[in-house]
């Protein structure tokens, strides 16, 4: 991708960009925007062309830049950039402009687009609770945020979206799936502490381990526990739990997501 500015500043003369666009080398995709060699574009294409439409200052943010870093989905089509507070930008279809007076910026994939620190406040504005804290466990896992470094980023500002980081991070604890996050919002519920994640007890790593309480929780999902010898192997890490004097209790998928009282119970009377 390339913006007229960017070729007259390399030097070309205007007659030469018309020359190149007749031939097929250039192919106008958006405001003085070209795509080289080839019109169709992929999702950074179209990430790019929005910036580049924007202005040299613009950078990719809120979902967009959560789905270019990979820790939320991009919704529908629209893309959404943000600009420092004084230059005057519009919002058109397709394209949301946000204008700001503080603006962290990086690049990743070539593309400039807003810190992960600052696109999980943007999205903080536009996720809900649960979806936040997925976008905050997705950063925690793929390294591009330390949730202790997040808590401080937020400590003290006022900007849109930081209060609700905040919300998440009181109780925030890393998981590996959307079952284990339902979980832990049942274990909340029922007055638990925070449990450790993935810890690793002997030769076996548990979903849920409660030191105080002696005990381990499994979250059953259909995808790893469903063969006769998955279950078989269930068996063994409960008896070698069982022989080291760890309680173990097993709740099912559906269980977690359609009896969560019975859950919440289950952990009030184990405790």
């Amino acid at each position: 991708m390339v913006s007229r500015a960017q070729l007259l500043e390399l030097g070309f003369h205007p007659r030469s960009i018309e020359h190149r666009v007749a031939k097929g080398r250039l192919h106008p995709v958006g405001r003085g925007v070209y795509a080289v060699g080839r019109p169709e574009l992929t999702q950074f294409g179209r990430w790019m062309t929005a910036i580049l439409a924007t202005g040299s200052e613009a950078v990719l943010s809120h979902r967009s830049a959560a789905a270019l870093w990979g820790i939320a989905k991009q919704r529908g089509n629209a893309i959404h950039v943000s600009v420092p507070a004084h230059l005057r930008r519009s919002s058109s279809h397709g394209l949301t402009v946000h204008r700001r007076t503080e603006l962290s910026a990086t690049q990743r994939n070539g593309i400039p687009v807003t810190t992960p620190v600052d696109t999980l406040i943007d999205v903080g504005t536009e996720l809900s609770h649960d979806g936040l804290e997925q976008a905050i466990n997705e950063a925690d896992k793929i390294d591009l945020v330390d949730p202790e470094a997040l808590s401080e980023a937020v400590a003290g500002r006022r900007t849109p979206g930081t209060a609700d980081v905040r919300a998440v991070l009181i109780a925030y604890t890393p998981t590996d799936s959307p079952l284990e996050r339902e979980f832990l919002r049942i274990v909340r519920r029922a007055g638990l502490p925070a449990p450790q994640t993935q810890a690793q007890l002997g030769p076996h790593r548990v979903d849920f381990w409660w030191p105080e309480l002696n005990l381990v929780v499994e979250t059953d999902g259909l995808r790893y526990h469903r063969t006769p010898a998955q279950q078989a192997n269930d068996h063994v890490r409960d008896q070698d739990h069982f022989a080291t004097g760890r309680r173990v209790v097993r709740f099912t998928r559906a269980q977690v997501r359609f009896e969560p009282g019975r859950v919440a119970g289950v952990l009030r009377a184990a405790a």
